[in-house]
């Protein structure tokens, strides 16, 4: 397998997350329930999963409606998505590319 393939990201449930993330700042912990889509505790399990390895952070604000959960990709998160999405990239290229020796037809 490609060395910066990441078997912990790539549980498709954590992929869409940090796929989810990586183009934002901060994001609300309903729009990735309803953007996966998943329940609120299987979500939170994978934030929780993806916290305690340093790739997101969690935080939780209050503001006049009550509370809300908000979840950003920390540098290292970044760095590993990109890094798992370009062994993506090559396994699919290599998938891709002409095979020697291969019969036609």
């Amino acid at each position: 397998m490609d060395d910066g393939f990441n078997e912990f990201l790539h549980v498709p449930a954590r992929l869409a997350i940090v796929a989810l993330l990586a183009p934002t700042s901060w994001t609300e912990f309903g729009f990735l329930r309803d953007a996966i889509p998943t329940s609120d505790s299987a979500l939170s399990k994978h934030l929780s999963s993806l916290a305690a390895k340093g790739y997101v952070e969690v935080r939780k604000d209050k503001h006049a409606g009550g509370r809300r959960t908000l979840t950003r990709l920390t540098p290292h998160g970044r760095q590993e998505f990109r890094r798992h999405a370009a062994a993506l990239e090559r396994i699919v290229a290599t998938a891709r590319a002409p095979q020697g020796g291969e019969l036609d037809g």
